[in-house]
């Protein structure tokens, strides 16, 4: 399970009730692979088929489960936006229009990704804290999550600090100050689920306060340790955020008055070949999940 069956599940109902597909029909995504799983796992439960489109980039685990999840695979070079032909997002779009009873639930771009956290993660995360939430920290990669969560949260408390983690060289905190993607676009520092060097649809920067960007290198420290110390595998953009607070700590000057919720969508076991393939930590905790 993970943070994206959320979106997967608002996607595949609206596509349903919109009667934008038929029953028997292809859901077709381009994914980093948690959303990809969230809607291969629901299509087949209501008769559907799944076609997910993943980047080379992907994690051999997350590609072993989807296709026991029975989707269909097409790996891709990049994930580079509609305008690359040779992106997932690309290659997703054309499969969807070149093929009868096919639908691209497109999670950049669909306003569900957003509602979706909006109307469940957020109602959560504000009745579990209590509503004594002060900062909340999330990484950056279709910006659903972020903006949903953003947007109720800032509706019953002004003053909540949303802030949001990307790889260095991802543009969207360049976005988020100035307005406009920069100029010149480069390859990022590759952490899996987050970062991008486009703008998706789904990333509203109202609700948002700040965008940190951290490198891959203590990413990676940084889930390790934190499995050494707590037995927990994270996930890559999970061990972001671990990464962000080490890096910023003075600079988020966070206190014994602060409730500072850290949103980790998914599990460590979906990364073990990128974070945890030596690790004797993995296996011990592992052993006992």
């Amino acid at each position: 399970m993970s943070a994206k069956d959320r979106p997967a599940y608002f996607m595949i109902q609206d596509a349903i009730e919109q009667a934008r597909i038929q029953p028997g029909g292809t859901f077709v995504e381009a994914s980093s692979g948690n959303t990809g799983l969230g809607i291969a796992l629901i299509a087949k439960q209501l008769g559907y088929r799944s076609k997910i489109f993943v980047s080379k980039s992907c994690s051999k685990e997350k590609i072993k489960v989807l296709i026991q999840a029975g989707a269909e695979i097409e790996i891709c070079e990049n994930s580079n936006g509609l305008h690359d032909f040779h992106s997932t997002q690309f290659r997703a779009q054309s499969f969807a229009a070149t093929h009868p009873n096919a639908y691209f639930t497109n999670q950049y771009y669909n306003t569900q990704n957003i509602c979706a956290h909006y109307k469940t993660t957020g109602p959560e995360i504000w009745e579990q804290t209590q509503g004594r939430i002060t900062h909340f920290l999330s990484g950056v990669g279709t910006g659903g999550t972020i903006s949903g969560v953003g947007r109720f949260l800032k509706e019953k408390k002004a003053d909540i600090r949303i802030w949001g983690v990307e790889p260095e060289g991802s543009i969207l905190q360049h976005y988020l100050q100035y307005g406009k993607a920069p100029k010149e676009i480069s390859p990022f520092d590759a952490i899996e689920g987050i970062g991008r060097n486009f703008v998706p649809g789904s990333f509203d920067p109202q609700p948002i306060d700040h965008i940190f960007q951290v490198q891959q290198s203590m990413t990676k420290l940084m889930a390790r340790r934190y499995l050494a110390e707590t037995g927990i595998p994270s996930g890559f953009s999970s061990a972001a955020l671990l990464a962000c607070l080490h890096t910023y700590h003075n600079e988020m000057a966070l206190g014994p008055a602060h409730t500072v919720l850290l949103f980790f969508p998914d599990h460590g076991s979906r990364y073990v070949s990128k974070l945890y393939a030596d690790s004797l930590d993995f296996k011990t905790a592992s052993s006992t999940l």
